[in-house]
């Protein structure tokens, strides 16, 4: 009766940044330039590839889904994070929480999925050049994007419907930030964690397979590219897909060093700041590891922005 009676919540608390005030809303001010400028590099992103006619091929339209992605990551944790700041409160309700836990599993499955089908675009550009207009074909892009949109909605409904079903027996407070999976096993009943454990493991196994796979098609494009005789072309290999892998190692280091580190040096103040390494910075990064390295996307978004400027004046 017990057990019973401690699983029906009605809310969870959710970790504050810090109890004083003043921080509180430093904490909301810094998240909401954050968060505003990853609106502001992916919405470019997005509207630069949409009108630019030069940039419709199936590189770019695979980035404005990681564009797309990247955006409802961030404002799963970092709207309500910013709200509970502003309101002083640390409360998010069951259902709230239920949301966050459905959208972020599922845009974290299909980021992994959608960031392997940019692996194998590189690999045909490269390794499969003459191939490459039948294997990346308009309709080949638009099954691999649903593809990965699919893989992450079937694998959110059987991992929150699993979670959620699981009866909690040690409160409702949570070490993080948002609602998190690991945060709400550490709050489930010893029988029930085995169950959604089994699952867990189940997509840490999705998951690497998703990384093999990545590393071997980048064995195969760096093979082909190092026997490129031009400098020039084997540059502009590199160049293609150098922010692809620079988003993998960024997305990858920080879920490994959120995942993976001792417990030992374990703490809530570390885990919050490990969490907002993971679950903050890829998505407002992302943006800018592109526009960077690509001379099309940052001329197409410069002109943009002068556009826009235009229009205002």
């Amino acid at each position: 009766m017990g057990r019973e009676k401690d699983s029906s919540f009605n809310e969870f608390l959710l970790l504050a940044f810090s109890e004083t005030r003043e921080l509180q809303l430093l904490h909301f001010a810094v998240f909401l330039c954050i968060y505003l400028f990853a609106l502001l590099g992916n919405g470019l992103i997005i509207t630069a590839i949409v009108y630019n006619n030069h940039l419709h091929s199936p590189m770019y339209f695979f980035l404005l889904n990681l564009s797309l992605l990247d955006i409802g990551s961030i404002s799963t944790t970092v709207s309500k994070s910013m709200a509970n700041s502003l309101w002083d409160t640390r409360a998010i309700s069951y259902l709230g929480c239920a949301a966050q836990v459905f959208f972020l599993f599922f845009l974290i499955s299909a980021e992994a999925s959608l960031l392997t089908v940019m692996a194998y675009d590189c690999f045909a550009a490269i390794c499969r050049p003459l191939h490459y207009e039948i294997l990346m074909s308009s309709r080949a892009c638009a099954r691999m994007a649903a593809a990965a949109w699919g893989s992450g909605v079937l694998n959110v409904l059987l991992h929150t419907s699993n979670t959620f079903s699981i009866p909690l027996c040690q409160g409702n407070v949570m070490e993080q930030f948002f609602c998190e999976v690991a945060q709400l096993l550490k709050l489930s009943c010893s029988d029930a964690y085995l169950r959604e454990a089994a699952i867990m493991v189940f997509n840490l196994c999705l998951g690497f397979g998703c990384f093999v796979f990545i590393v071997l098609s980048y064995v195969q494009i760096f093979r082909a590219v190092l026997r490129i005789p031009s400098e020039q072309a084997r540059h502009k290999a590199f160049s293609m897909c150098l922010p692809h892998l620079a988003v993998i190692s960024l997305s990858l280091s920080t879920i490994m060093i959120a995942y993976l580190k001792p417990h030992s040096i374990s703490s809530p103040s570390l885990d919050l700041w490990v969490a907002v390494l993971y679950a903050v910075v890829p998505p407002t990064v992302n943006p800018l590891i592109y526009s960077l390295r690509n001379t099309e996307l940052k001329d197409a978004m410069i002109k943009l922005l002068q556009w826009a400027q235009c229009q205002h004046q």
